[in-house]
């Protein structure tokens, strides 16, 4: 892992925070200050630069510390950001030399597309690539096919979120194309990027500038959707997104001098990149000498399932099946049976003993 994850109780200790990882009903994640709408900003230094973004946070990569934000836990159309999500989710399940053959459905996804053809000429590699690189709703739908499919890939990605406390996170579509019920927020995309910047194939596929794309006769060149990967001094990548709905929408984290931040926005009616770059040169420059306003919680720790065995009776052989139980009303007709049972036997013999008796007495009378 690429950065240390400092634990929530050891900063929570030093900034004097609210917020927790195991927040109360009442609490927001992240911490009380980041409950409201408006503009959390620090004491003590300039405000961050002004940015038509409805909801954004600033946030220091390896500490976790948000800097500064605005409306954070709104919830919002997450559009193409959503594909970080789904990067993270399946990037540690799917062996990236497997060749992929899309359906399709897959081929057929509306907006954004690397151009897939139904051929088996993709590496899931390529397939990432595709995703982080251009967008790709099609790559999108042919590595959820590849996980086992849609539904299940839904659910694996709803999981994802709520080991990372992205609470605000309903994933409909792995593509992030809109539906009813989607949503994220600028403090939950901050979590899923600070938990993909710790990949190493991830930030590989968000730091792409240009790749070779396999065609079937022969290959073209995808580039990266994020314009200030090829302009801001130390940019990473991660995620662009917008849609009619959802408007302009941006992950972003860049790193300098050894520190990385991610600025995430959400909701912006135009030209966001600007803006964005102005953001995180504030972060840059207030990292070191603010009290922060809130937390990037760490993730929830893996519970292990628990392994139920069956407990076979001491006089039991292994290779005899033991009787299948019965419910209360089966139970006490076989008692009654066996009563039964017995009192027939018993009578049987009783009657067995009379007779024998009697006829021995009979030989000995002739006698």
């Amino acid at each position: 892992m690429w950065m240390k994850l400092v634990p929530v109780t050891a900063l929570l200790a030093t900034v004097a925070l609210t917020g927790a990882a195991h927040a109360s009903p009442a609490t927001p994640v992240g911490g009380e200050l980041l409950s409201g709408r408006g503009l959390v900003s620090p004491d003590g230094v300039k405000a961050p630069p002004k940015s038509k973004a409805t909801s954004y946070v600033i946030a220091d990569a390896e500490t976790g510390q948000v800097l500064a934000a605005k409306n954070p836990h709104g919830r919002f159309l997450p559009a193409s950001t959503l594909k970080a999500l789904t990067a993270l989710t399946l990037i540690p399940v799917l062996d990236k030399n497997v060749t992929v053959k899309p359906s399709r459905n897959a081929v057929n996804q509306e907006g954004s597309a690397v151009g897939l053809t139904t051929k088996p000429i993709y590496k899931v590699d390529d397939l990432f690539k595709a995703l982080m690189m251009s967008s790709g709703n099609d790559a999108a739908m042919a590595l959820a096919e590849t996980n086992g499919g849609l539904d299940k890939t839904l659910r694996d990605m709803n999981a994802v979120a709520k080991r990372l406390q992205a609470n605000d996170t309903v994933a409909k579509t792995p593509s992030g194309l809109d539906l009813p019920g989607q949503s994220s927020s600028a403090y939950d995309l901050a979590l899923i990027a600070r938990a993909g910047l710790a990949n190493a194939d991830f930030r590989r596929y968000i730091s792409t500038k240009t790749a070779k794309f396999p065609a079937p006769k022969n290959y073209y060149e995808i580039s990266n959707h994020n314009k200030l990967l090829w302009r801001y001094k130390g940019m990473i990548g991660v995620k662009n997104g917008w849609t009619s709905k959802a408007q302009g929408s941006f992950i972003g984290a860049a790193s300098r001098g050894g520190h990385t931040i991610i600025v995430t926005i959400m909701r912006h009616e135009g030209y966001f990149w600007d803006e964005v770059a102005d953001l995180l040169d504030w972060g840059f420059a207030a990292r070191s000498k603010i009290t922060p306003v809130g937390l990037l919680v760490d993730p929830l720790p893996v519970t292990p399932p628990v392994k139920q065995q069956a407990k076979a009776s001491p006089a039991a052989s292994p290779s005899v099946k033991a009787a299948p139980a019965l419910d209360p009303a089966a139970s006490q007709q076989t008692d009654a049976s066996r009563l039964v049972g017995s009192a027939v036997v018993g009578g049987g013999l009783l009657i067995g003993v009379m007779w024998l008796w009697y006829g021995i007495r009979r030989k000995r009378s002739r006698r």
